[in-house]
């Protein structure tokens, strides 16, 4: 199956995250038929990871099977390839298994692939395959970097905040205790909370991405919950620990997730970049030394017309190919 063509049949695959399963199981299939061995790596009753091998592998091309919702078949022009992950991240798993196609034909052995679930939300996937690493010397991750090979990428802090208060008939507001009123205030204060600055990274920055609360409008709400994200650029326990003594007796909350910052090498003949989006790469730490490579732009995934330029998707195979000899070579010297 050719590049295109493989690329778009990944994409027709349904695999918002929760729901890899159907695409697990085709990949396991197709990379078996093309001289891997290959693995379904358990992760929850319904899901897998897809570990493929050739050889004892040192170097590992890896990225995820998930997507955002909702899901959009695929269609292309002569250009671009369109659907729902065809930019994060059923492009990048294409290109990587043609790379590893090219590889094959050349006689390479000794790498594999590592295809996991759950990226776009907790990285449940890759936790799991942590778990069970295979000695490789090196991991190359593949998500949109416009195929840089990028030397930082932002960490990730998320936080879940809930207020509570006491319900009361609308008219009159004193006998009651708004949820909502209270949970305004906290934003607001973590909304004018200095957050640090890199050289490299430039600022972080704080989304609130979700707020909800409240029963009817002629009811004081009783309860209020927000989900925010902060894209950090250093370590963040010193951030951790100014949001908790800000809310401290104020609210429930909850750090969900925290992503480290990641600062990588540079390499010989490849174009760098930085990103301010986070990775599976910070829990995959015991696959080998990382490196961030992939075709397609970041601000086209998540996108109502998510796209990746056909000739990023050929680009890449050769980029990964080259990754692969280049790491290689190290080893071998």
């Amino acid at each position: 199956m050719e590049l295109f063509q493989l690329t778009q049949t990944l994409v027709n695959i349904e695999s918002v995250t929760g729901h890899e399963r159907a695409c697990a199981e085709f990949l396991q299939g197709y990379l078996a038929a093309k001289d891997l061995e290959v693995v379904l790596q358990p992760v929850s009753r319904e899901r897998s990871n897809v570990f493929a091998r050739r050889g004892k592998p040192e170097v590992v091309l890896s990225t995820h099977l998930d997507t955002v919702p909702p899901f959009f078949p695929a269609h292309e022009d002569t250009e671009f390839i369109y659907g729902r992950g065809a930019c994060d991240a059923k492009g990048i798993l294409a290109s990587q298994i043609v790379a590893a196609e090219r590889l094959v034909e050349e006689g390479v052995e000794d790498f594999a692939l590592l295809f996991v679930v759950g990226e776009e939300t907790t990285s449940d996937g890759a936790r799991e395959a942590n778990l069970h690493p295979c000695g490789s010397r090196y991991l190359i991750n593949g998500e949109p970097t416009e195929n840089k090979l990028i030397v930082g990428s932002k960490g990730n802090l998320r936080l879940d905040i809930r207020a509570r208060g006491k319900m009361a008939h609308s008219a009159y507001p004193h006998l009651g205790e708004s949820a909502i009123d209270k949970l305004l205030g906290i934003l607001d204060d973590l909304r004018a909370l200095p957050l640090p600055h890199d050289a490299l990274l430039g600022p972080s920055t704080l989304n609130i991405g979700v707020i909800s609360g409240g029963r009817a409008a002629n009811v004081i709400p009783d309860e209020a919950s927000a989900q925010l994200l902060i894209r950090t650029v250093e370590d963040s326990e010193p951030l951790r620990r100014s949001i908790s003594e800000l809310l401290a007796g104020r609210c429930e909350f909850t750090f969900v997730r925290d992503t480290p910052v990641m600062r990588l090498e540079k390499l010989e003949g490849f174009e760098t970049g930085v990103v301010a989006f986070s990775t599976d790469v910070p829990c995959l730490t015991k696959w080998g030394r990382p490196a961030l490579l992939g075709p397609g732009s970041i601000t086209e995934a998540h996108a109502e017309r998510e796209r990746v330029r056909k000739t990023d998707l050929l680009r890449a195979v050769d980029l990964y190919c080259e990754l692969v000899h280049q790491f290689k070579k190290r080893i071998s010297d």
